[in-house]
């Protein structure tokens, strides 16, 4: 399309309608060059459609990343420059925020990939990259009209963004749309709501610790933040943290509900913030919420972290970005000002290289923001923070075997038994402990489905993907394997 585009004998429309269609192709490339560049590293660029004659084209070796890099800013500028609209109904059509907030995407991962992976012998340094990502990410914030979404509404300010079915478009800058009448569904219900597709995604404890309390401070602060129950954990907590997982009030199919341990949640943090509340949009594709695929928070949080990484971000950013999202989450502490201490929970656990305030508390809340929208694995890929995978997975906190009452609500939703006992409780649900569910120190302790086993990470081999092997890649052409993984056979 893109050639065709720039041939005169098959390209006879007008420059600016032609170049607005450009932009919209160069925008699509450079979305599936950053996909390749995140997945594998270096890969061939092709800047034209190829030939089946073009063999020595077809299987060159890979491009150095500056080459890449280069070529998906060019594409986006250029996207920017020439996509004509610049708002859309439903957010579901390319505006040039959309171009301007992926630029911000593309060049934050590649700064502090080069930054924190230690890269040499590239001509395009990591200070430059961060001054893109921030400059493009400053287009948005100063021109494109958008903002936070800041009304209650039904499910609140942050989890509307992900229940409506018409896309909230002051936040929303493209999002993929479905709705009953154009007979377009999703599958988030099924797949977080059902054994027979989803895999039980949830929460763990140690990422659950990390949403801050609504004066600002630590929940890890408290000496006893460890034990503490399911509902003292919601307590006063940031507002994001109910409107994600089932809370002490959720609501299913209309009565109260405590997150499904036995069959959809292998923690007891079991994810709501992609799904709607009714058990009729379970068990296939009925979904009608529209799913975000950009938003004006993401671009916030790019302006936030590059401007830190430079080393430049001032009080004033600080309230803009960061400030302003906690701020909607009902944070009433540390939103005007930048952070002066270090959380010591949060660099012991996650990031016990960071030693910069600010940029902990810029990981802390891009974690939480934007969770589950497809950029915690590539940040900790960005950051060389691989290590993270290593961590046990582990659940709610079970102080003894018996009645449990999870929200708090003075009646037991389940009960934790041996092998061959035959409890005597109203709780719906009874488990039974080494059976139907494991706990860290026995008959208690925290939910550890896969009982105390950490994650696997290699090092030394697993920031990239395996190249596939077949005839399609290798055979033949001078692409390499990425190190480590032996023509892809050692999974």
């Amino acid at each position: 399309f893109i050639d065709g585009c720039n041939d005169p004998k098959y390209c006879t429309v007008e420059a600016e309608t032609r170049d607005n269609y450009l932009g919209i192709a160069r925008w699509f490339r450079a979305w599936f060059y950053y996909d390749k560049l995140t997945t594998y590293g270096e890969v061939p660029w092709f800047p034209n459609d190829i030939q089946s004659y073009q063999n020595d084209v077809m299987y060159k070796d890979r491009d150095s990343r500056d080459v890449i890099i280069r070529n998906l800013i060019a594409d986006l500028d250029f996207a920017y420059e020439h996509i004509q609209a610049t708002s859309s109904t439903g957010s579901a059509t390319l505006t040039r925020w959309a171009a301007a907030a992926l630029k911000s995407r593309v060049c934050l991962f590649e700064a502090a990939y080069r930054r924190y992976h230690n890269l040499t012998g590239l001509e395009i340094t990591p200070e430059e990259l961060y001054r893109e990502a921030a400059k493009a990410a400053k287009l948005v914030i100063d021109n494109s009209g958008c903002s936070l979404n800041t009304a209650a509404g039904k499910k609140g300010a942050y989890r509307d963004l992900f229940y409506s079915e018409t896309p909230l478009t002051q936040e929303v800058i493209l999002a993929v749309c479905a709705n009953e009448k154009s007979g377009i569904f999703g599958e988030q219900n099924w797949w977080f709501n059902a054994r027979s597709y989803g895999l039980c995604w949830s929460l763990v404890r140690s990422f659950v610790h990390t949403y801050l309390k609504q004066d600002g401070t630590p929940f890890t602060a408290a000496a006893d933040y460890a034990v503490k129950s399911f509902a003292e954990e919601m307590e006063g907590r940031d507002l994001r943290l109910e409107q994600t997982v089932r809370g002490r009030n959720f609501l299913w199919d209309g009565k109260t509900a405590v997150a499904d341990i036995k069959n959809l949640s292998l923690t007891g943090y079991q994810v709501i913030k992609y799904t709607l509340d009714e058990s009729k949009y379970d068990g296939g594709a009925k979904n009608i919420n529209s799913i975000p695929l950009i938003r004006y928070a993401e671009v916030l949080l790019n302006y936030a972290e590059a401007q830190a990484e430079l080393g430049v971000l001032t009080d004033s950013e600080w309230a803009l970005t960061v400030g302003a999202l906690r701020k909607r989450a009902g944070i009433t502490g540390g939103t005007e000002t930048l952070p002066t201490t270090v959380d010591s929970y949060l660099q012991r656990t996650f990031y016990p290289d960071v030693t910069s305030p600010v940029l902990l508390e810029i990981r802390r809340e891009r974690t939480i923001e934007l969770l589950q929208e497809g950029h915690r694995y590539y940040d900790l890929i960005r950051w060389k923070e691989g290590k993270a995978f290593t961590q046990p997975l582990l659940g709610l906190y079970i102080p003894a075997k018996g009645e449990y009452d999870i929200d708090g609500d003075g009646t037991p939703d389940v009960y934790f038994a041996t092998k061959g006992e035959t409890p005597s409780t109203t709780a719906k649900l009874t488990l039974v402990i080494d059976q139907d569910i494991l706990f860290s120190d026995g008959d208690h302790g925290y939910i550890s489905p896969h009982k105390n086993n950490p994650g696997i990470w290699d090092e030394t081999r697993d920031y990239f993907y395996p190249i596939p092997t077949d005839d399609r890649s290798l055979t033949g052409g001078a692409l390499t394997q990425n190190p480590g993984w032996n023509d892809g056979l050692n999974f």
